[in-house]
């Protein structure tokens, strides 16, 4: 087996049970290893500290599948891993009857760059690295004989995969593929799956039970869901008793994704849903322009900042919206604003938000903070597994 020698101190970060190794901290490669292969991670000093997949074209050079020197990277190994990962989930309380559910995330769950969500029957697979690219086969028998479903349908075609030096793919690895009619049922409301042509693998799991926080807080209250996508949010707030929903999204397709949803459920009242195709941005000042104002805003933006260095300018357009939506409230009214960025960390999206509120001539306090949903843990060990953050205010 090649071995990668790492330079001079990088070790500590393996040892720490960091997943990834960057190209900076490897001083060479001994023998031959082509894209995926396994290769030891090894100490200038000759220690093996576990086993990886190998990346060539990527700044994060290996990914570690292991933290010792003795476990084989086998089939069985992925078999292993993936039995483990869906049996959390079996056991969560807060997972059970759930029809949605992320079997695998990731780095968090030891397999770094598979992503599998499970909706009813059908698993939706993305793997987004080289390793997860060259154990395909074993992840898909892994899934499908920890979780007895049939259907995988392969999405990966995230951008990431540039990264890696991979071409994007997508289509049916096991069954049938997916239902077109493909929907789950989530805290009583049912919703539509897209898992050939929606975002990601096809739904936004990790937001469930925000949703329910949502359902739980529109009783009575005018509600604004920008960035609605398919109406998650919207379709709960209507469960929950909103009395209107304004919902926004520049995407006509999604929109029409979303009134299919409300179809769906005959039991919610769809003349208190209106929805719009806008831009946010545009829109919200428009709505400022109006004098309109709101009981519940929704801001749940896609990613504005993939890395660190976007930063600074994810900044500026989460303050922008932010702005606007505290000068939206109503008296006694309430912001539930989310960062999906990873390379905003909390402690910055508070600040952002803090600044809006302050610049909006608004008090607020934060009455809720919110992250992603339990089957998408984080890694103790790896915080920029940490992506999702949520806070929820309320102004005077």
């Amino acid at each position: 087996m090649a071995q990668l020698i790492l330079n001079p101190g990088k070790e500590r970060s393996v040892m720490r049970r960091h997943p990834w190794i960057f190209a900076g901290s490897v001083a060479t490669l001994t023998g031959r290893a082509r894209p995926g292969d396994t290769v030891d991670v090894v100490s200038e000093r000759g220690v093996v500290l576990g086993r990886a997949a190998f990346s060539p074209a990527s700044q994060i050079r290996a990914r570690m599948w292991c933290f010792d020197a003795e476990t084989p990277i086998d089939h069985a190994f992925f078999k292993r891993t993936i039995a483990a990962a869906v049996a959390r989930r079996n056991a969560h309380p807060m997972l059970a009857g759930q029809d949605g559910v992320r079997l695998i995330h990731g780095e968090s769950d030891g397999l770094p760059g598979v992503i599998a969500d499970r909706y009813r029957d059908t698993i939706v697979l993305q793997l987004t690295s080289a390793g997860a690219d060259r154990w395909r086969d074993a992840i898909v028998a892994g899934l499908m004989q920890a979780t007895g479903c049939a259907n995988i349908y392969e999405r990966s075609d995230s951008e990431v995969r540039a990264l890696e030096g991979l071409e994007g793919r997508v289509g049916v690895l096991a069954g049938d593929g997916p239902d077109p009619a493909l929907a789950i049922e989530e805290h009583g409301v049912l919703l539509g799956v897209d898992a050939v042509g929606g975002h990601k693998t096809g739904f936004y799991l990790d937001q469930r039970e925000n949703r329910r926080l949502t359902r739980d807080l529109a009783k009575g209250r005018s509600v604004l869901n920008c960035f609605c996508y398919t109406g998650g949010f919207s379709l709960q707030a209507l469960a929950g008793g909103a009395s209107e929903v304004l919902s926004i999204d520049s995407s006509a397709h999604a929109l029409a994704s979303a009134q299919r949803n409300v179809e769906r459920n005959p039991q919610l009242d769809a003349s208190r849903a209106t929805w719009w195709e806008a831009d946010v941005f545009a829109a919200l000042r428009e709505l400022k322009t109006e004098g309109r104002r709101f009981d519940l805003i929704i801001l749940d933006p896609p990613k504005f900042a993939p890395s660190a260095a976007h930063a600074q300018r994810a900044a500026r357009a989460y303050k922008d919206i932010n702005l606007l939506g505290f000068r939206l409230l109503n008296p006694g009214g309430i912001l539930m604003s989310y960062s999906c960025s990873g390379g905003i960390g909390l402690e910055l999206f508070q600040t952002i938000l803090a600044g809006a509120a302050s610049d909006a001539g608004r008090d607020a306090q934060i009455i809720h903070r919110l992250a992603a949903a339990p089957d998408h843990p984080i890694g103790l060990a790896f915080p920029e597994g940490e992506y999702l953050k949520g806070l929820v205010c309320q102004v005077n």
